[in-house]
């Protein structure tokens, strides 16, 4: 079912949290925040539209760590249902995409719930002091794996990282649905 993001909520908090990845390592929100702010990324590995912008995802992650902004990405789905979404095929995925940012766990989908993430991909952008600052997608390049695309997501992000604003115009992510347990 494919779903669009809502509209920023500027100024939001974002709930502490403490998640594993797939290797067992704990990884804290409160110590990911930084002086330029975090990058949440609500993303799962059945998904065709995290799939297509698996590489793109990765490059633009690997830049903004580069500058200084954290990078966290987190699989809300119930894997119990969705096999392919389990912690073993993560380890995978994230080999496949050459993620070099943490893809953590939500095992019971607590932080999912507690964020509002509707879709996958569901990005959220915090500044440094936790409040939202962007909520919107990746690029314009849409399910196309195009070189000429307008990096949305990471001028955004530059952007909340020099001012501690976003931008006040976003256009909503979509994907499928998050698999929620019944």
């Amino acid at each position: 079912m494919l779903l669009d993001t809502p509209i920023c909520d500027f100024g939001w908090k974002a709930p502490d949290f403490t998640l594993k990845d797939a290797f067992g390592e704990r990884f804290n929100l409160r110590d990911q925040l930084g002086e330029k702010g975090v990058l949440i990324a609500f993303i799962c590995n059945h998904c065709p539209y995290v799939q297509r912008i698996g590489h793109r995802l990765a490059e633009d992650a690997a830049l903004l760590m580069s500058e200084g902004i954290n990078v966290l990405a987190i699989m809300s789905n119930d894997y119990h249902l969705i096999q392919s979404d389990s912690p073993e095929n993560m380890k995978l995925f994230s080999e496949k995409y050459s993620f070099t940012f943490p893809y953590l766990i939500d095992e019971n989908q607590s932080v999912g719930k507690q964020y509002g993430a509707i879709c996958t991909p569901d990005f959220f952008g915090f500044n440094s002091k936790g409040e939202l600052q962007y909520r919107g997608r990746l690029d314009d390049a849409r399910m196309n794996e195009s070189s000429e695309r307008v990096p949305e997501l990471v001028n955004a992000m530059r952007m909340i990282a020099e001012t501690g604003n976003g931008p006040t115009q976003q256009t909503p992510s979509m994907g499928c649905s998050i698999k929620w347990r019944s």
